[in-house]
């Protein structure tokens, strides 16, 4: 039996790299996209079964072209999550219009142009799964959020749009709202004074996301939210 492709987006140093983890060690073959070859080059050593592809996932042309490499290489993926995040602060006053424009393209487009290049040989295999990364900012709009916000709450009324449509084909659209401070190298630096328990563990958002992906068909969830206990929410 052929193993399964999961394809991820966006793998840094935390979440994306998480994931690979996750899936390869579930049997998997993982096509992890990035923009940075030299992280992508570090984890294909540790992970035998994966293989990195730079990729801007808001050109559609990139895209498409690695879409057609992966493919090429590993098969058709049947788990597509998408991680890439574009981000920034400042008041709507105070942002540059073209940094919103740009977070967009990342945080939505991106989710689309992925979506509209997988989902047919989903729904065509009559299964599947595409997981969209988000975080509170899909549920709220703060001051200095105003170039960031927009974009994530867009993406998720996308990926709900998508649910609605191929749930009933086979599959599974969802999105995981990410409400916590990723435990990260520049994370710990911006509050030293924190426990661990404030932190949320990138291995921990994996395990939640492949559990998600393998949900039983009869109890699928789309809208997720994950927060370690201590968070005021």
């Amino acid at each position: 039996m052929t193993a399964p492709v999961c394809l991820i987006t966006g793998v840094g140093p935390g979440t994306g790299s998480a994931l690979a983890r996750r899936f390869a060690e579930g049997g998997y073959r993982v096509a992890l996209l990035a923009r940075s070859e030299e992280r992508l080059a570090a984890l294909e050593k540790e992970l035998s079964n994966s293989k990195g592809y730079r990729c801007d996932v808001s050109d559609p042309a990139q895209v498409e072209a690695v879409a057609s490499a992966v493919e090429r290489d590993l098969g058709h993926p049947g788990v597509v999550i998408h991680n890439a995040v574009g981000g920034a602060f400042g008041t709507f006053r105070e942002i540059d219009p073209s940094i919103l424009n740009r977070n967009f393209q990342v945080n939505t487009m991106g989710l689309l142009y992925l979506a509209r290049r997988f989902a047919p040989a989903m729904v065509g295999a009559g299964e599947g799964a595409i997981v969209a990364t988000g975080n509170t900012s899909a549920l709220r709009g703060k001051p200095g959020f105003a170039g960031f916000a927009p974009t994530k709450a867009a993406q998720r009324i996308l990926a709900e749009a998508m649910a609605r449509e191929l749930g009933p084909r086979g599959v599974h659209v969802a999105y995981v709202v990410i409400d916590a401070v990723i435990d990260l190298e520049w994370t710990r630096k911006r509050w030293p004074d924190r426990p661990d328990d404030f932190f949320i563990k990138p291995r921990a958002i994996a395990n939640e996301i492949w559990h998600l992906v393998h949900q039983d068909r009869s109890a699928w969830s789309f809208n997720v939210e994950l927060r370690p206990f201590g968070e005021a929410w």
